[in-house]
């Protein structure tokens, strides 16, 4: 993306931050934009997010570390003073030395505090990870998260409340731990329940590894926990994806996982991000993706130097062992300074389409969840059915997915005239729609495979006129101002 005005990059930034709300719990004042091109934190700020790290509280008397920490970063996670081991060695005696360490340097440098983590089945004192009984583990694990939490109510931004529940492999299941054998499937449930009681304006997330390639059966597992918490109602605010990577970076669908999720009601956040070999291409290319979605509101780096990652061997992170910014913190600082998101259309966010010349919605005829339901054009409505996000398919190419089903736009050939029905995401180029942008919030919708342009049938104005392709004209019937939901 070529550099804006400086006038259109105000106004750029001044928007971003309005329209991302990360918490009650604002971006401070210490990382404002008139620092955005010097500093990691404060070019991050730019669209309204964080970038932070990982932090110990033994090397907080580091001079080098903290002068790189207190200068980059706008957020502290704390690395493992907030963890049971740490807080709760035997029941019911908590100890907070550590972890109060990291909170008040975090309060003096006027920064982000990100809570790691309530419960996990790891790093677990021996006296919990014994308990049979039922009863006893409920009241251990809730009086825990009530006391930890409660600890620091109103300083969290995020509680990493459960970490790392599924399994690895195929089951998209949740792993066997001491929680879920004794406890049951609905603990996570009753921990984020428990949680949002102890800090009421905390965000709650949900945290875990390998779930950044959308077609991983563990990605889709927890989707499928958030979806259902997010019908229910349970208190479920963001997922972390912890985005350890190889050296070749993400997944190349890490974007679709991410706006999938976003388009669930929740944000997302990259956690615990360290690239094997620090590859400045996938470093920028991991950073992009977060800012191409806009409820994805922050990123932490799992340590400052190499010489602090648990990954040290691989030299993962922005600054090398003595203190030093590494090619990918360049890169990664070009990618925020750009302030991407700017065009049409963003990822993530839920639209309805609707026709300029008729002033109706794209729908789905009869709000059909079934593959090969037919688009037209209905009065606009509050139904999901005429709600729509976009999935990046690359290329400046997208999949439109219809909310109430899941299904994406495809056309049905090649010819003038064809349908636009609903059908499974498959990402094949009858699914791809190129935006063509005609200010303010007007596009045309190119199909990949066709070269035609989605149309409102012979521009009629009627309730269920079908929505099928033509020839591309830029009249009106082929206009859908995309209203924000």
């Amino acid at each position: 993306m070529s550099p804006q005005p400086l006038s259109v990059r105000k106004l750029l930034r001044s928007a971003l931050v309005l329209l991302t709300t990360i918490s009650a719990l604002t971006i401070p004042p210490a990382i404002a934009a008139d620092a955005a091109a010097t500093t990691l934190g404060a070019a991050a700020a730019q669209s309204g997010r964080y970038f932070g790290a990982a932090v110990s509280a033994g090397k907080l008397g580091d001079t080098q570390y903290t002068t790189i920490l207190n200068r980059e970063f706008g957020s502290i996670t704390a690395e493992n003073e907030m963890k049971w081991d740490a807080t709760e060695p035997s029941r019911n005696n908590f100890t907070f030395g550590s972890a109060d360490r990291i909170a008040n340097h975090a309060r003096s440098q006027n920064k982000l505090l990100r809570g790691h983590t309530l419960v996990w089945h790891s790093q677990l004192p021996g006296w919990v990870s014994g308990i049979r009984d039922a009863n006893t583990l409920r009241s251990v694990m809730n009086n825990h998260i009530t006391t930890v939490a409660s600890r620091y109510r109103g300083q969290i931004h995020s509680w990493d409340v459960v970490n790392e529940a599924f399994a690895d492999g195929n089951s998209g299941q949740l792993r066997s731990s001491v929680f879920r054998d004794v406890l049951g499937m609905g603990f996570i449930e009753e921990a984020f329940r428990t949680a949002r009681a102890a800090d009421p304006t905390a965000k709650l997330c949900y945290n875990d590894y390998n779930i950044e390639d959308w077609n991983a059966a563990k990605t889709q597992g927890v989707y499928r926990l958030v979806r259902d918490f997010k019908s229910r109602g349970v208190p479920i605010d963001c997922v972390g994806l912890q985005a350890h990577f190889g050296s070749g970076g993400a997944p190349a669908n890490f974007q679709t996982t991410l706006s999938s999720l976003a388009a669930l009601g929740v944000d997302v956040q990259l956690t615990e991000l360290d690239i094997a070999q620090a590859s400045p291409n996938a470093y920028a290319g991991t950073v992009r993706a977060c800012l191409n979605v806009l409820r994805c509101t922050g990123i932490t780096t799992w340590g400052v130097r190499d010489s602090d990652s648990w990954r040290g061997s691989e030299n993962p992170l922005l600054f090398d062992r003595n203190g030093n910014k590494k090619p990918a913190y360049d890169a990664v600082l070009s990618t925020l300074n750009a302030v991407p998101g700017s065009g049409p259309i963003q990822v993530g966010v839920n639209y309805r389409l609707v026709a300029q010349h008729s002033g109706k919605a794209v729908d789905i005829a009869n709000s059909s969840t079934a593959a090969g339901a037919l688009a037209q054009q209905w009065s606009a409505s509050g139904g999901t059915n005429q709600q729509f996000d976009f999935l990046d398919a690359g290329g400046g190419y997208f999949r439109i997915r219809a909310r109430h089903s899941g299904l994406v736009l495809q056309v049905a050939g090649s010819n003038t005239g064809a349908d636009v029905t609903q059908q499974a995401d498959t990402n094949a180029t009858s699914q791809q729609w190129q935006p063509t942008d005609h200010g303010n919030g007007v596009v045309s919708l190119i199909n990949r495979q066709s070269g035609l342009a989605l149309d409102v049938w012979s521009a009629s104005t009627a309730d269920g006129a079908r929505v099928s392709q033509w020839n591309p004209t830029g009249n009106s019937n082929q206009r859908f101002q995309l209203q924000r939901l």
